[in-house]
């Protein structure tokens, strides 16, 4: 019984980072109805920067974990200003292909550069290879977690709990809320739609950064680490795609169901999962578990 709730535990915290970044895809979608397969690679680049942040420039892990985060909001806003806004008007299929263009562009500009390359890297952070045991010391058969799922879990909660209230409780979280409604009407209504599907773009990056900090030091640190996102899709899609608590949702689900696979089924499986459970949901719900149902107008 133990081993299975140490399965769970860590299939939630593998969840948590596909749910942040299938958040995302999420927040880029409801605003822009585009879907951003760049997530990844978002995701990477921020844990690179946290990297940087910590040897190259010395800062204390939580400072350069902040850092990234900023940086990488920027980012996003700048690359939603100088890449997808001159898009606007041009196909849904044109805007895909860009995002994957530039996700192939960050992951070979990430290898080019001489602290980065193609090596694999090692985060340094204070609470690595600590664990803490729950009903008991480990001798005893008590429960033991480790704190980088615990720091994954508990960070992911405080990062989804101030989504909630900038949404809910500010005035640019009202407005982001009424550009994925309806951007048209909020154009009327005085709103900067241009300005704040910039903004949307540049949290979703920070979203995905925080992903890649909080997974660094399990997975370590390396220019294929933005492949996850593929896994954060699926995540979106059990969800569904215009629902921001379904991707929390899908991901902890996807987490949750590859960790069980990888244990009790045979080698492989653990792979295939996420897609298996994708399959079903398209079978049985079609939108998700928390997508609404569009009705198209004949």
């Amino acid at each position: 019984m133990l081993q299975f709730l140490q399965l769970i535990a860590s299939g939630i915290a593998q969840g948590c980072i596909y749910g942040l970044i299938a958040l995302g895809f999420v927040l880029i979608y409801k605003a822009t109805e585009t879907i951003n397969f760049a997530q990844g690679d978002l995701m990477m680049l921020g844990g690179f920067l946290g990297l940087t942040g910590t040897l190259a420039l010395g800062l204390p892990f939580w400072a350069a974990f902040a850092a990234a985060l900023v940086v990488m909001l920027f980012f996003g806003m700048a690359l939603e200003r100088a890449v997808l806004r001159p898009l606007l008007g041009q196909p849904a299929f044109t805007v895909v292909m860009v995002t994957i263009g530039i996700g192939y562009l960050a992951r070979g500009l990430v290898t080019m550069i001489p602290e980065w390359g193609t090596d694999t890297h090692v985060l340094p952070v204070p609470y690595r290879d600590e664990i803490v045991s729950v009903g008991g010391s480990g001798v005893d058969g008590g429960l033991i977690l480790s704190m980088e799922h615990i720091v994954i879990i508990a960070v992911t909660a405080a990062l989804i709990a101030g989504l909630y209230l900038l949404f809910k409780h500010t005035k640019i979280g009202i407005a982001m809320q009424a550009t994925s409604q309806n951007q048209l009407a909020a154009f009327y209504m005085g709103i900067p739609v241009r300005r704040i599907n910039m903004l949307v773009w540049g949290i979703s990056a920070a979203v995905s950064a925080c992903a890649g900090l909080l997974l660094a030091p399990i997975t370590f640190v390396h220019a294929n680490m933005g492949f996850i996102g593929l896994k954060a899709f699926p995540a979106a899609v059990v969800g569904g795609f215009g629902s921001s608590p379904g991707a929390l949702v899908g991901g902890l689900i996807i987490g949750v169901v590859e960790t069980l696979a990888g244990f009790y089924l045979p080698e492989g499986f653990k792979d295939i999962a996420a897609y298996i459970v994708v399959l079903v949901m398209l079978a049985v719900k079609p939108n998700g578990l928390f997508g609404e149902k569009l009705a198209k107008r004949v």
